[in-house]
C-alpha cells in the first residue's frame, strides 16, 4: 500500500502567536526579536507583512528597521510557543498516532491507516488546517505525499494556509525545477559545493551519478540523490516514542565580551554546571566534551575531547572544556561560548575503578548529587561556587533561566 505522509508547518509561528496575544499588531509588519541590550539583537521570526519589505530571519535589528521603517519588534515568549506547539500536536494526534515533531512549528503525520476514517490525505490535510485555524487562531500549510521529504517540500511550496499534494505522477514536473537548496538537508555549504559541479536544481541532483555525489559528499550525497528521486523510505516516529538523547549542551551570548582569564572561567563554570545538572537529572554521564567559541568578530571554532572515564560532574566538564579553550590562542574578546556533553550512557553502567583520578571523579559526581538536593529544597542560589561570586554581574545568573543561559542548539 502506498504511504500517505503529511507535513504540517504553522505559518510565521512565533509572530502569529504574538499577534494572538496582541490583536492590535494584526495587519502590521511584526518581528519577534531578541534583546539588543543582551546582544541577542536579531530577527527570530517575522510575519508576511514584514517579509514583503525584505525582512529575513537572522537580520540584525538595525537592518530590519532600515528595510521596513514601520516594523514593530516584540520580545519572544517561548512558554507561549511551547503551549501552542503542544496544542497543535494534539490536533494532529486526532488523526493518527504516528506524529513526529520537526521543531516547535512543524511535524510529520503518517495517515496511511486513517483513510478509512477520515478520507484521503488531501482531505485530512484540509480538515487539519481548518481545525488549527478555528481552534488555535493561527494558520498552517500542509504538504501531502508518499514520503517525508516530498511532504515537507509540499508544506513549503505554497503559503499561507494551503494544502499541496505531490504524487508519483506530478513530482518531477513540480519539484525538479526547484533549487537544490529547497531539498531537506541541503544547506548553504552543500549548495555551494553542488553549484561548482553545475548542480543547481533538484532535477539536476536527481540526474547526477550517485558515485559522483558519493565522492563529493560521502553517504550524505547518496542520501540526497535518493531524496531527489523520491526514494525516501524513512518512517514517521510513533507518538510517545522519543529518540534517545544523543547530547546535552548549553550556549550563551553574554552582554559583554569575555576576556581570557577569570571572565572565561566563570562563564564556562556556569555553563558546565547547567550541563552537568541536566545530565544528572536524566541519569546520564558523558564520555566526550565539546566546546564552541565565537569571537567578537564572529569567527568561531569548535573543539572536542574524549574523557578518560565517563562523568556527570561540573568540575570534570569544566577542566576538559577549559583545556580545549586553551588549546587555541584566545587572542580576541570572546562573544559567545557553548559546552556540550556527548557520547552519553546511563549512570548504572558505571564500572568501579581502582584508578585514583577516576575514583575522585566518581566522588565528585556523588558530591554534586548532594548539591542538587540542596538546590531543589532551598533554591539554586542557596549554594554556589566561590568563583561565581567574583563577578556581581554574573553571580545571580541561574543556568536554568532561559532568559540568561539558553538550552538551545550548539553554536553554529
Amino acid at each position: 500500500m502506498e504511504r500517505v505522509i503529511l507535513h504540517a508547518d504553522m505559518n510565521n509561528f512565533y509572530a502569529s502567536v504574538e499577534c494572538l496575544y496582541q490583536p492590535g499588531l494584526r495587519g502590521k509588519p511584526v518581528a519577534v526579536a531578541g534583546d539588543p541590550e543582551a546582544r541577542h539583537g536579531i530577527v527570530l521570526a517575522k510575519n508576511y507583512e514584514a517579509k514583503r519589505f525584505g525582512v529575513a530571519t537572522g537580520n540584525p535589528l538595525w537592518l530590519a528597521k532600515q528595510l521596513c521603517p514601520e516594523i514593530i519588534f516584540v520580545p519572544p515568549h517561548f512558554d507561549r510557543y511551547l503551549k501552542f506547539s503542544r496544542l497543535a500536536r494534539e490536533l494532529c494526534e486526532a488523526y493518527t498516532d504516528q506524529v513526529e515533531s520537526f521543531g516547535l512549528d512543524e511535524c510529520w503525520l503518517d495517515v496511511t491507516g486513517s483513510a478509512g476514517l477520515f478520507g484521503s490525505g488531501e482531505q485530512i490535510a484540509d480538515k487539519l488546517r481548518a481545525r488549527i485555524r478555528r481552534e488555535l487562531g493561527i494558520t498552517a500549510s500542509v504538504g501531502v505525499s508518499f514520503n517525508k521529504v516530498f511532504a515537507k517540500l509540499g508544506s513549503d511550496y505554497k503559503k499561507p494556509d494551503a494544502t499541496t499534494v505531490f504524487t508519483r505522477e506530478n513530482y518531477r514536473e513540480a519539484l525538479w525545477p526547484l533549487p537544490a537548496s529547497a531539498l531537506l538537508y541541503v544547506g548553504p555549504a552543500t549548495e555551494k559545493l553542488l553549484k561548482k559541479y553545475a548542480i543547481r536544481t533538484i532535477g539536476e541532483l536527481a540526474g547526477t551519478e550517485r558515485k559522483l555525489l558519493s565522492s563529493l559528499l560521502g553517504k550524505a550525497g547518496e542520501m540526497l540523490w535518493a531524496f531527489a528521486n523520491g526514494l525516501d523510505v524513512s518512517p514517521v516516529t510513533r507518538s510517545g516514542l522519543q529518540p534517545a538523547v544523543k547530547s546535552i549542551g548549553n550556549s550563551t551570548t553574554l552582554p559583554r565580551d569575555l576576556l581570557p582569564g577569570q571572565d572565561l572561567k566563570l562563564t564556562l563554570y556556569i555553563l558546565c554546571e547547567s550541563v552537568a545538572e541536566r545530565l544528572r537529572e536524566q541519569n546520564l554521564q558523558c564520555s566526550t566534551v565539546q566546546v564552541g567559541v565565537r569571537y567578537d568578530n564572529l569567527f568561531s571554532f569548535e573543539r572536542q575531547k574524549k574523557l578518560d572515564a565517563p562523568l556527570c560532574n561540573s568540575r570534570g566538564l569544566f577542566e576538559a572544556a577549559y583545556g580545549l579553550c586553551c588549546r587555541s590562542p584566545l587572542n580576541r574578546p570572546v562573544r559567545s561560548l557553548g559546552v556540550r556533553a556527548c557520547q552519553l550512557s546511563l549512570c548504572e553502567n558505571l564500572q568501579a575503578s581502582l584508578y585514583g583520578e577516576v575514583r575522585r571523579s566518581q566522588r565528585q559526581d556523588d558530591l554534586e548529587h548532594a548539591v542538587d538536593g540542596v538546590r531543589r529544597r532551598f533554591g539554586h542560589f542557596s549554594i554556589q561556587r566561590g568563583i561565581v561570586l567574583t563577578d556581581p554581574a554574573l553571580s545571580r545568573l541561574d543556568p536554568k533561566n532561559d532568559h540568561v543561559i539558553h538550552p538551545i542548539s550548539f553554536l553554529k
